[in-house]
C-alpha cells in the first residue's frame, strides 16, 4: 500500500509537496526580485493587507475592508480569556450551534473545526494557544473560489479563475468501516496520519449506506478539497461584482473564497458571502483537478508572478515601498513559528 501510494504521489504532480512542485521555476521568481532590487517586491502590491497578503495576515484586516453584510457574523477570541467570558460573547451575539472557529491568522485550513456543542468549544477554547474566530455557519450550497487581479491604473480587472470547491468526504455502503473507506479515498488515502488523528473514535465504525461522512470542512487543497473548474462562467457580470469590491478594499491582487446560494446569484451580488481573500500569496488554484500538466500549471503560475510583479512595480513607483528586507525576513520567521503552532495544535484540539 505505501509503495502504491509513493508512485501514485511522483506521478501525479498535484499530489507534491509545495517547494518541489515549484522548484523548477523558482529562478523566475528570484529573477524579479533580483529586477525590483528586493526579496519583498510582492509586498506593495495590495497596499491594505500586512506583506500584501503573502503570509500571515489576519481575516479581521480582511473584514475590515469589506461591509459587514459581505462577511459572516465573526467575533475574536483570546486564548487566555476564560471559558465563561466565552460563552457570555457567543450569547451576547446572538450565536448558537452549530458555528465554525479557526484562527484569526490561518494557514492550510489548520484549527478550522466545525462545532456541534459546549462541549466540543470548551475542548476548542482550553487546548487553543492562538486567537480565533467564531464565526456563523455559512448555509450556502455552493462554494467557490474567484482569482481576481487589476493593474492600479486600470478601472477594470480580470478574473483569471473560477472555481468550485467541495468538502473532502466518504458515503457509506452500510458495510465498511470509516476507516476502509478513507483508505479507498483517492485523496484522504494520501493523509492516513491526519485521518486517523482527526477521526479517531469513529475509525471502527460502519456508516450506514448512501450516508455522508465529511472528513474536514475547510474546503481548500490542503485539507483535500475537490475543485471544478467553472472557468467557462466567467463573464462581464461576474467581473462587475468583484471590481466594485475590489476597488472598495484597494485590493489589487489575489483570491476570493465565497459561499453563494448559485452562479448566478453571485453574478447579481445577492445571497453570497466572503468567507475570506488572500492577497500576493495567493495561487492560482484553478490548475488544480482540472486536467492540467505541469507545464501547463507553470504557464499560469509565470503569468501570474509576472501581473503581480508589475502590479507592485507599479505601487512602489506610485508612493508604496518594498518593506524593507530586514523586516520581510523576521515578519517570515515569526510566520513560520505560527506555522508550527498551528500544525502541532491541530493534531492534538481531536474536536
Amino acid at each position: 500500500m505505501r509503495w502504491k501510494s509513493f508512485w501514485e504521489k511522483v506521478g501525479n504532480w498535484e499530489l507534491w509537496p509545495f517547494k518541489l512542485r515549484y522548484l523548477m521555476i523558482s529562478p523566475v521568481w528570484l529573477w524579479y526580485c533580483l529586477r525590483s532590487g528586493s526579496f519583498w517586491f510582492f509586498s506593495s502590491s495590495n497596499p491594505t493587507l500586512t506583506f500584501g497578503g503573502f503570509e500571515g495576515e489576519g481575516k479581521r484586516e480582511m473584514y475590515d475592508l469589506l461591509p459587514k453584510e459581505f462577511y459572516p457574523r465573526t467575533i475574536y477570541i483570546n486564548p487566555s480569556d476564560s471559558f465563561e467570558r466565552v460563552k457570555a460573547e457567543i450569547i451576547s451575539n446572538g450565536f448558537s450551534y452549530p458555528f465554525v472557529v479557526k484562527p484569526d491568522v490561518g494557514m492550510k485550513g489548520l484549527l478550522f473545526r466545525k462545532i456541534d456543542s459546549e462541549a466540543e468549544l470548551k475542548a476548542y477554547h482550553e487546548k487553543n494557544v492562538v486567537e480565533y474566530i467564531v464565526q456563523e455557519l455559512v448555509n450556502y450550497p455552493l462554494e467557490v473560489s474567484v482569482f481576481y487581479y487589476r493593474y492600479p491604473d486600470q478601472e477594470k480587472g480580470v478574473i483569471s479563475g473560477f472555481i468550485q470547491k467541495e468538502l473532502m468526504d466518504v458515503y457509506g455502503d452500510g458495510k465498511s468501516t470509516l476507516w476502509e473507506l478513507i483508505l479507498a479515498h483517492p485523496k484522504a488515502r494520501h493523509r492516513p496520519e491526519e485521518m486517523r488523528i482527526k477521526h479517531e473514535a469513529q475509525l471502527n465504525t460502519i456508516i450506514p449506506k448512501g450516508e455522508r461522512y465529511i472528513l474536514t470542512y475547510a474546503a481548500n487543497l490542503n485539507r483535500g478539497a475537490k475543485f471544478t473548474n467553472l472557468g467557462a462562467l466567467i463573464d462581464d457580470e461576474l467581473l462587475a461584482i468583484f471590481d466594485k469590491i475590489s476597488h472598495r478594499a484597494q485590493f489589487y491582487y489575489g483570491r476570493y473564497d465565497i459561499k453563494c446560494e448559485s452562479v448566478e446569484d453571485l453574478k447579481k451580488g445577492k445571497n453570497f458571502t466572503i468567507l475570506e481573500f488572500n492577497g500576493s500569496g495567493a495561487e492560482p488554484n484553478h490548475v488544480y483537478n482540472a486536467g492540467y500538466s505541469l507545464f501547463d500549471a507553470y504557464r499560469v503560475f509565470l503569468h501570474h508572478w509576472k501581473v503581480l510583479y508589475r502590479i507592485s512595480k507599479y505601487n512602489k513607483e506610485h508612493g508604496i515601498p518594498y518593506w524593507p528586507a530586514l523586516k520581510g525576513w523576521r515578519f517570515l520567521r515569526a510566520a513560520k513559528k505560527h506555522l508550527a503552532i498551528l500544525e502541532k495544535a491541530d493534531t492534538e484540539i481531536l474536536v
